[in-house]
């Protein structure tokens, strides 16, 4: 079977999609950044590559790992290692910024240009990208995971336009809640990054808190991450790979939102699905 590179497959969606391709029989590279991370993968039968996407020498190292293990033979990638730093835009400094573009936009760019050559040399390839129902539309006290998914989606489409004939398809998933520890990690990042106590936006991280700190759930429609490895499936497999693959009904929803409303009412409907989230 072909080989197939997953990152960030320490919980979540990558886990579930490393597990749900190798269970398939596919050849599955995992990435994972924590040494115990890697230790637990390992146990359970994975092949594992350390990554760090922040860091250039990690991205490299990790590629040419890949090739020494595939034979140079690596038929699709899918960019899912990620994070959301959550605050209000003005309490972001440029560095917390530049680590969330780090992560989430430049560390899927380089790996994706050091991979295309072998896929090129092939003439066929797929690469995957996780982006969010927030690289479709903007929800507040989220701004940079906004910014890095927005980034991520104009990147997927210029791919796939520059990729035309290659045999090389680009496409995204873009999921709405999904089950995973990914509210957990925000939070943290939110904790290390912003001063809460002297922001003007301190009555709404205790909302943004409250949301975070939730277990389960925190927003209608939540669906597990096997409804993201069945659009990833699609992806890999079809001989006519989608462009977009909307995964939960918000993504559905606001799709069609900001193609019919002014942009007025789209942002009423927005600030207030973003408050209401924390409610349930």
């Amino acid at each position: 079977m072909r080989n197939i590179l997953v990152t960030g497959c320490s919980s979540g969606i990558g886990y579930c999609v490393a597990r749900g391709l190798k269970e398939r029989g596919y050849n599955v590279f995992a990435t994972a950044r924590k040494p115990e991370d890697i230790q637990r993968l390992e146990q359970e039968g994975f092949r594992v590559i350390p990554l760090e996407l922040a860091d250039p020498e990690s991205v490299v190292d990790c590629v040419h790992e890949l090739m020494l293990r595939t034979n140079n033979e690596v038929y699709a990638v899918f960019h899912n290692g990620a994070y959301g730093q959550a605050g209000a835009l003005e309490d972001i400094r440029r560095e917390v910024l530049e680590q969330q573009f780090a992560v989430n936009v430049f560390g899927w760019h380089q790996l994706t240009n050091l991979l295309l050559p072998l896929m090129r040399h092939r003439g066929e390839g797929r690469i995957i990208y996780n982006s969010s129902v927030l690289g479709l539309v903007a929800m507040p006290m989220r701004g940079a995971y906004n910014a890095s998914k927005f980034a991520i989606e104009g990147m997927a489409d210029t791919l796939r336009q520059e990729l035309r004939h290659s045999g090389i398809s680009v496409s995204l998933i873009e999921p709405g809640p999904i089950l995973s520890h990914f509210r957990r990690n925000s939070l943290r990042a939110l904790r290390d990054h912003v001063d809460i106590d002297a922001s003007v936006h301190r009555r709404r991280y205790e909302a943004a808190i409250r949301r975070l700190e939730k277990e389960g759930p925190a927003a209608p429609f939540t669906l597990p991450p096997e409804a993201v490895l069945k659009r990833v499936l699609h992806a890999l497999e079809s001989p006519r790979p989608r462009a977009r693959y909307p995964v939960t009904f918000p993504t559905y929803l606001f799709g069609v939102l900001r193609r019919v409303l002014p942009v007025r009412w789209l942002d009423e409907v927005l600030v207030y699905a973003g408050k209401s989230e924390g409610r349930h």
